[in-house]
């Protein structure tokens, strides 16, 4: 779930043309669950193929691409590898919780409450590892490059921005942050017309971008403090937080104390002492990533492989797929003379 920063974040909202030529770092996970959250049908049920196999992340994954690229975007997915031993808590926590929104989607499903059923499904997505393998697939058919991150996908793709190597991440957690992202662009793969939950009223979601030196000038804080504020309001790792201490509460024991270790507030100091927050702290200021000498590499669309995969073995409209690629040929014809160019 990630930290909520956002009482003390100002983003900036952005139109999707102003990242043309840039390198996106995008927290695959994170993404792939927007997408299973968000592309069900009528009932809340997850698209399929023939053969009963989750098609709504493909779904997404490939529309969605399919404008980036077209806008001019270059995202490079990075996808999580083994998460720390202190991610287990939560991890626990969410498996429970897709559990008890799974009984409550049947039961709506049930009492013929669609509209409750929709809401409840939108908690019950799993990501399993053909869906993932199948992610990685249909990134490489389209040329987009990926890379396998050795813990969280966040850390290394905040990582990339610090190398140079992407201009932002993309997520809709702030953890991003946490780790060092120089950049974090939200809403990247939700942008366009939304409904808001539980009416029927549609929004406009834009992309925004967050700057971490303007926001930590802003709070006039450093970033080793802003680590500080987000364990007390709790992590991945230290779930819970502390009862009845928000993100600005956070934000002011921290400036007025200026460390954990200094905070000198009853209750609270011996609560902190039951959490190993110097732990939680390497994680995010020290974490495992890629190695330095990483390199992302942009390749042309394999169309024919595209509709073989997406059409033939998971029944996807051929059409629409085909109408899809053609668009965003035209679209990098318009930008470069040729793909390769582009993709330099």
């Amino acid at each position: 779930m990630g930290t909520d920063l956002k009482p003390l974040v100002k983003a900036k909202e952005i139109k999707l043309e102003s990242l043309a030529g840039k390198v996106i770092a995008i927290d695959a996970y994170n993404a792939l669950y927007q997408f299973l959250a968000t592309i069900r049908g009528y009932t809340g049920e997850p698209l399929m193929d023939a053969h009963g196999r989750v098609t709504s992340h493909l779904s997404g994954l490939f529309y969605r691409n399919v404008n980036l690229l077209a806008a001019g975007i270059k995202p490079v997915y990075v996808f999580d590898g083994k998460p720390p031993a202190l991610k287990h808590a939560e991890l626990e926590s969410r498996k429970k919780s897709k559990e008890e929104a799974l009984a409550k989607y049947e039961e709506a499903l049930q009492e013929g409450r669609l509209e409750d059923a929709r809401k409840y499904a939108q908690a019950t997505s799993m990501l399993k590892d053909y869906m993932v393998n199948d992610a990685k697939r249909l990134l490489a058919l389209m040329g987009i490059p990926y890379l396998q991150a050795p813990s969280e996908g966040e850390a290394t793709a905040a990582y990339l921005t610090i190398i140079g190597l992407a201009y932002a991440t993309a997520s809709q957690d702030y953890d991003s942050l946490l780790f060092g992202a120089r950049r974090l662009v939200r809403n990247l793969a939700i942008s366009g017309k939304r409904k808001l939950p539980n009416k029927n009223v549609y929004v406009d979601v834009n992309p925004e971008v967050i700057e971490l030196d303007e926001l930590l000038r802003d709070l006039g804080i450093s970033r080793e403090a802003l680590v500080d504020v987000a364990i007390l309001v709790g992590t991945d790792f230290n779930p819970e937080g502390f009862k009845g201490i928000g993100a600005k509460k956070a934000l002011q024991l921290i400036k007025r104390y200026g460390r954990l270790e200094d905070i000198d507030v009853e209750g609270l100091r011996d609560e902190l002492k039951s959490i190993d927050y110097n732990a939680i702290r390497e994680i995010f200021l020290k974490p495992e990533v890629v190695g330095s000498d990483v390199r992302i590499g942009f390749k042309d669309v394999d169309e024919q492989g595209l509709i073989r995969f997406l059409c033939d073995e998971h029944n996807f409209s051929r059409d629409r797929v085909s109408n899809a690629i053609k668009r965003l040929n035209d679209a990098m014809r318009m930008r470069s003379s040729s793909l390769e160019q582009w993709f330099s």
